[in-house]
C-alpha cells in the first residue's frame, strides 16, 4: 500500500510535510525505530520515532503486577474460606439474631410446702456494642442520656466498660451489663427513651425474694446475684453477663436443677438493634422445684429460743442443729449471728457489703457446718460405745473417781472436787466423770485403755475428722490428732496427757455442731449414721414429683446393738440423774448429753448440748453449741428444754 502525500501551503509553518514509505516496514536501528522515506521528504533527512523507557523493564512491571494480583486474589481467598464463617456470622448479626428465651427459675417450699421464695420483677438494663453508633460523638449523647435515667451511674463508668470490647468481635454483639433492680417509673422511661437508641436495651429478668419467716433461713438458702467474670470462665456458654446465678446455701448448691433449660429464639432485627420479628423460636424447660427437709415453723422457734438465750447472755454466736435421726433429713439448722439475703439478691454497694464481711462476729459465717470446735464432754458417748466394742470395759466396770489422777507431777482433774465415786459406764455418761474416760481412753497404772489410734478409728466411724456430705458448701472437715502431727506441727511428742484430753473432748480436737448431731442420730436410731441433708423432694415447674432423696445409711453396726443400748441408758441417766434433770419437764421423755468445752485460758467455755427424743422411739435430734456461753447445763439445756416442750405440745 502507498500512502498518498496531500498537499499543504507551505506558509503553514504547523503543518508536518509528508511522503509515501518506500519499504513498506519499520527498521530496527540501533535502538530506534527508523521510518524510511523518500528523499525529497523532510529536506532529504529520516526521521526516527525515539522511545522513552528501557523494554527490560517489561519483566519487572509484569512480575510486581503479578505479584499485587496475587495478594489480592489470596487475602480474598483467606476471607472467604479462613475466615468466612466468622465474617459471615457478623454480617448475619447485623440482620438475623439468636436471643435465648430465658427459662424460669425453681422455687424452694419447705417440708409442708410452705414457699421460702419467689421470683420477682427485675428491670435490667444493658448495651448490644456492636450496634451503638459508630460516631463517637452520637454514642457519648447516647451514654450521657443513659446515665442521667439511671442516676446512679456515671458516664465515665459506662465507657470504661466499653473500652474493654474490640470492636466488630463476636463480643460485640453479647450483652454488656450496665444495672439491674431499676426502679419501675425509670424503667418506664428508658423503655420509652431505649426506643430510638441505638444498641441500648431494657428487658425484665427476675429477682429472687425470700420470705424469710427467720433471718436464720439465709444460711440455709443462700441467694443469687449477678454472675461475676470467673463464674463465666467457669461455667462457659451456659451463661451470659446479665445474668444470674446461685452464690451461697441451696441456690448455689442446686443451681443446676433450678435455672432451667433456656430456649431460643431466631429474631430479624432493624439498623438499631431493635427486634422487628420472630423468625423461628425453640421453648425452653422451667427450672425445677424443691421440697426441703425443713419445718419452718421449727426453724423459727429455735431461733427464737437461741436469740433469747443470746440476748441475756449478752452474746452474739451460737447455732443449733434439729434433725430426723432415723432418715438425717435436717428439720432445722441456726446460724447466728445472721444476715439478710434479700439485702444480697437487691444487690448492696461495697460500702454496705464490707459492713457485713468484715463484722467481728462473721454474719455470713454458717456455724453449723464451717465452725469448728473442742467438742467437750459430748464426745463421752462416742469414746464410751468404743470401749465397750473394744471389750475395753464392760457395763459393770466401775472406777473409782477421787477428783482425778496424777501422773508424775501432771494432775488431771475432774470437774467434780472430791470426785464422784465408785462409777460405771452409764453413770459416767450421766455425771460426765471425767476420771472414768481418763481410764478407758488412756489407761491408768495397770489398766489399759484404747490409746489414740484405737480411740480416733471409732471417732472417725462416727463421722468426725471428715465431711458429713450435707447438700451446703463450705463445710469443714473437722479435726482428729495424731502423733505425726503433733510432731510435725508442734515438734513435740505425744504424751499420755494427750491421750486423756482427747477422751474428754479437750486438746486438739474439733468438730462441728452438724457432726455432732450426726452421730447423736446413731445412739438415737440404734446403729446407724446418715448424711444429714436439707433436700427431701424434687418437683418440676408444675409441682409433679421427680425424685425424692435415698435415706441410705452410710455405715451401720460400727457398734453392737448391746452396746449402743448400754450408751442410750447412760444418756437417759444424763436426764433422769445427772447434769441434764431439768429436761425431765419435758412432755416426752428425752436422752441427751452436755458439754463444757475449754478453749481459752482468759474466755468463758462453749456450752453444749446434744439429745433426742421420745426416748423409746425417737423423732428429732436437737444439737446447741453457745460460743463462750459457760456451762451447757445451765445455758444450752433450757433451749432445748424450751424447743422440745413446743414441739411436741404442738404434735
Amino acid at each position: 500500500m502507498i500512502f498518498i502525500k496531500k498537499q499543504f501551503r507551505r506558509s503553514d509553518p504547523f503543518v508536518i510535510q509528508e511522503g509515501s514509505i518506500k519499504s513498506r516496514k519499520l527498521k530496527r536501528d540501533l535502538g530506534a525505530w527508523e521510518l524510511e522515506q523518500p528523499s525529497s521528504s523532510f529536506s532529504g533527512k529520516k526521521e526516527t520515532i525515539g522511545r522513552s523507557f528501557d523494554v527490560n523493564k517489561i519483566f519487572k512491571i509484569n512480575l510486581a503486577l503479578l505479584l499485587f494480583f496475587g495478594f489480592i486474589l489470596g487475602r480474598a481467598g483467606w476471607l472467604s474460606i479462613a475466615r468466612g464463617g466468622y465474617y459471615h456470622e457478623l454480617a448475619e448479626g447485623n440482620r438475623i439474631r439468636v436471643e435465648r428465651i430465658e427459662a424460669k427459675r425453681g422455687v424452694i417450699y419447705d417440708r409442708f410446702g410452705r414457699p421460702l421464695v419467689r421470683n420477682s420483677a427485675n428491670f435490667l438494663l444493658y448495651f448490644v456494642p456492636a450496634d451503638l453508633p459508630k460516631d463517637k460523638i452520637e454514642q457519648k449523647k447516647i451514654i450521657q442520656r443513659v446515665s442521667e435515667y439511671l442516676g446512679n451511674i456515671k458516664p465515665d463508668e459506662i465507657v470504661d466498660s466499653l473500652v474493654k470490647i474490640k470492636s466488630g468481635s463476636l463480643e460485640s454483639y453479647q450483652p454488656l451489663f450496665i444495672a439491674d433492680n431499676i426502679d419501675y417509673e425509670k424503667a418506664l422511661a428508658l423503655y420509652l427513651a431505649a426506643d430510638i437508641m441505638p444498641g441500648v436495651i431494657l428487658t425484665n429478668k427476675t429477682r429472687r425474694e425470700y420470705n424469710l419467716f427467720s433471718l436464720s433461713l439465709s444460711h440455709i438458702l443462700g441467694y443469687t446475684g449477678k454472675i461475676n467474670e470467673a463464674e463465666l470462665t467457669k461455667f462457659g456458654q451456659e451463661y451470659l453477663p446479665i445474668d444470674y446465678i446461685g452464690k451461697t446455701g441451696m441456690e448455689n448448691f442446686w443451681e443446676n436443677e433450678m435455672k432451667g433449660l433456656n430456649g431460643k429464639k431466631q429474631i430479624e432485627v432493624d439498623a438499631l438493634g431493635k427486634e422487628k420479628k420472630i423468625i423461628n423460636q425453640a421453648a425452653g424447660q422451667d427450672g425445677h422445684n424443691l421440697v426441703l427437709s425443713i419445718d419452718i415453723e421449727l426453724q423459727k422457734k429455735l431461733a427464737e429460743a437461741v436469740i433469747s438465750a443470746l440476748q441475756k447472755l449478752r452474746l452474739n454466736k451460737a447455732c443449733a442443729i434439729a434433725l430426723d435421726p432415723n432418715n438425717g433429713e435436717i428439720l432445722a439448722m441456726v446460724s447466728l449471728p445472721s444476715y439478710n439475703n434479700n439485702d444480697f439478691a437487691r444487690g448492696l454497694t461495697q460500702a454496705e457489703y464490707a459492713s457485713i464481711a468484715e463484722h467481728p462476729d462473721q454474719p455470713l459465717f454458717n456455724r453449723c457446718i464451717a465452725g469448728e470446735y473442742p467438742s467437750g464432754s459430748v464426745i463421752k458417748p462416742v469414746v464410751a460405745a468404743a470401749a465397750l466394742e473394744e471389750g475395753i470395759i464392760n457395763e459393770n466396770t466401775s472406777f473409782n473417781s477421787a477428783g482425778g489422777i496424777k501422773i508424775d507431777q501432771w494432775f488431771f482433774p475432774d470437774w467434780k472436787a472430791g470426785g464422784h465415786g465408785y462409777t460405771n459406764v452409764r453413770s459416767a455418761i450421766a455425771n460426765s466423770v471425767n476420771t472414768f474416760f481418763y481410764y478407758i481412753g488412756g489407761g491408768y497404772q495397770d489398766f489399759t485403755g484404747l490409746g489414740l489410734d484405737r480411740m480416733v478409728r471409732y471417732e472417725k466411724l462416727f463421722g468426725l475428722d471428715a465431711q458429713t456430705g450435707v447438700d451446703l458448701l463450705g463445710e469443714a472437715n473437722g479435726f482428729l490428732p495424731s502423733k505425726e502431727w503433733k510432731e510435725t506441727t508442734k515438734g513435740e511428742r505425744w504424751y499420755i496427757g494427750d491421750t486423756y484430753h482427747l477422751a474428754i473432748g479437750q486438746g486438739d480436737l474439733l468438730v462441728t455442731p452438724l457432726q455432732v448431731a450426726d452421730y447423736t442420730a446413731v445412739f438415737a436410731n440404734g446403729g446407724s449414721l446418715y448424711r444429714p441433708h436439707l433436700i427431701k423432694q424434687v418437683l418440676n415447674h408444675q409441682d409433679q414429683l421427680i425424685g425424692e432423696v435415698e435415706n441410705k445409711p452410710i455405715r451401720s453396726n460400727m457398734v453392737s446393738a448391746k452396746n449402743i443400748e448400754i450408751v442410750r441408758q447412760g444418756l437417759r441417766q444424763t436426764i433422769t440423774q445427772g447434769s441434764a434433770q431439768s429436761l425431765q419437764d419435758v412432755v416426752v421423755s428425752v436422752a441427751g448429753k452436755t458439754g463444757t468445752a475449754q478453749w481459752s485460758t482468759v474466755k468463758p467455755p462453749h456450752a453444749w448440748f446434744t439429745g433426742f427424743a421420745p426416748y423409746d422411739k425417737p423423732q428429732i435430734v436437737i444439737t446447741i453449741l453457745i460460743e463462750q456461753g459457760g456451762e451447757g447445763s445451765a445455758v444450752a439445756v433450757p433451749i432445748a428444754q424450751e424447743v422440745l416442750d413446743w414441739y411436741f405440745s404442738r404434735k
